[in-house]
């Protein structure tokens, strides 16, 4: 990636909603080379999607989601990528991490309810034959979310009881 890709690359992960043209103007390049960038980055699959970021405290719908922990037995010629592929083919799946340290995965899951979320862990991803073990844990609250605060400006701010 050259230098040009990355700076186009660092503006759109904090805005993807800047046009080529506004890109092109804060470079001092031309239009057309900014959207030949956005282009490569997007074909060799560096940009692999544009998303808003939500205040889940604001959105109408409810929805639970929860953090889970997965302790696998690496597949003989495969490792973690054939066990990562099954459970990532799953729609509750919002999130998967490979990860270091106590668990293998870390498995992020959106589902309407607690019961639905419990049904997904026991039902699916517990009844792999490589899970050992399994973990859950409720997302209460959402604080900042891709290093944006989701905290509205104008909420009143409670005060403290402590001394």
């Amino acid at each position: 990636m050259d230098r040009l890709e990355k700076e186009v690359l660092a503006i759109l992960a904090e805005d993807c909603r800047y046009p080529a043209a506004k890109i092109a103007v804060m470079l001092e390049e031309t239009e057309e080379k900014i959207a030949n960038a956005i282009r490569s980055l997007e074909e060799r699959g560096l940009i692999v999607k544009y998303t808003a970021i939500t205040n889940p405290d604001l959105e109408e719908d409810e929805r639970v989601e929860a953090f889970i922990e997965v302790k696998v037995t690496p597949q003989k010629g495969y490792g973690f990528d054939r066990v990562a592929e099954e459970i990532a083919q799953h729609k509750e799946v919002k999130s998967l991490y490979l990860m270091s340290g106590a668990y293998d995965f870390a498995v992020i899951i959106e589902g309407k309810s607690l019961k639905s979320i419990s049904r997904f862990v026991s039902e699916r991803i517990s009844t792999f034959d490589c899970v050992l073990s399994t973990a859950t844990h409720f997302i209460l609250k959402k604080y900042k979310i891709e290093g944006t605060v989701t905290r509205n400006s104008d909420e009143e701010r409670r005060l403290s009881v402590q001394p």
